[in-house]
């Protein structure tokens, strides 16, 4: 199959509409709280990093900028996030961006999780909700995605 024949195919079935969908309109953006998360397996230094299994995440404040990538794909390349640590946690364009009105405001904590992950089941059911009900807790609105 190629991948033409998948998106022909699959445009053919039909889609479900729910009654009731599982989605709460967010507030506009210029009164959100906004935290980022990042997949990049980044922790502040005097954190543990992340073991080779780890499915659970690690709490980024807001205003430290000791992070460390604890990324070990052989298949990640490390120098952008050296030059910069914007390219995989962009918080200084957030902080830009609060500053400007575009967003309500920045979260003072954000999340990592060690996305190079055989099994990613762990993360989808356990460390994945936590981290969800954690940044609940501390009235996210929205989260930007910072996939690595």
């Amino acid at each position: 199959m190629t991948d033409h024949s998948i998106k022909e195919a699959s445009s053919r079935i039909p889609c479900p509409t729910f009654e009731t969908p599982a989605f709460t309109p967010p507030k506009p953006l210029a009164e959100a709280k906004v935290a980022l998360v990042s997949s990049a397996s980044l922790h502040h230094a005097d954190d543990d990093d992340f073991a080779v299994v780890d499915t659970g995440y690690r709490v980024l404040e807001r205003h430290r900028r000791d992070i460390v990538v604890g990324h070990w794909s052989p298949n990640f390349d490390a120098s952008g996030v050296s030059a910069d640590l914007n390219v995989v946690f962009p918080i200084d364009r957030l902080e830009e961006m609060a500053a400007d009105g575009t967003i309500g405001s920045v979260s003072d904590v954000h999340l990592a999780f060690a996305g190079n992950q055989f099994d990613l089941a762990a993360i989808r059911m356990d460390g994945g909700p936590a981290g969800a009900k954690y940044l609940a807790e501390q009235g996210v609105d929205v989260v930007l995605l910072t996939p690595v």
